[in-house]
């Protein structure tokens, strides 16, 4: 999805436009809802072994950080594109606003699997390392 409305803008920016518009607003809201939910859920299981909570509460703040980047960046400037009316050009100025959007959601998206594969060795930490 982000590879095609970003690559031409306002031209590409057509499945933002109804009668077909694509708006995963409540998706994601939802989506990243349960996700921390069960994030912290899982804290709470885990809060009696020091080093795993340890691990747990540094990967929520990260997760966290992301998150806030992407209430402040990711979020306002998409929903800026998707109020965007369509027309058949390109706006070199546009495009590279989108490209950018596009180049630091990569990144984001980078850091989240990181963050998430971070957890991992985790699960090896048992109760009796805490002793």
């Amino acid at each position: 999805m982000v590879p095609a409305w970003t690559a031409a803008p306002p031209s590409s920016l057509i499945i933002f436009q109804k009668p077909y518009t694509l708006d995963f607003k409540i998706f994601w809201i939802v989506m990243h809802s349960l996700h921390e939910i069960i994030f912290i859920v899982a804290l709470c299981y885990n809060w009696k072994i020091n080093k795993r909570r340890n691990l747990m509460v540094a990967v929520f703040l990260a997760h966290l950080c992301i998150r806030i980047w992407t209430l402040i960046y990711f979020a306002p400037t998409l929903m800026e594109f998707q109020r965007l009316p369509y027309i058949d050009t390109v706006d070199l100025i546009l495009k590279e606003k989108a490209t950018q959007w596009r180049n630091l959601n990569d990144l984001r998206v980078a850091l989240f699997f990181v963050l998430n594969f971070l957890l991992i060795p985790g699960l090896k930490i048992k109760e009796k390392d805490d002793e």
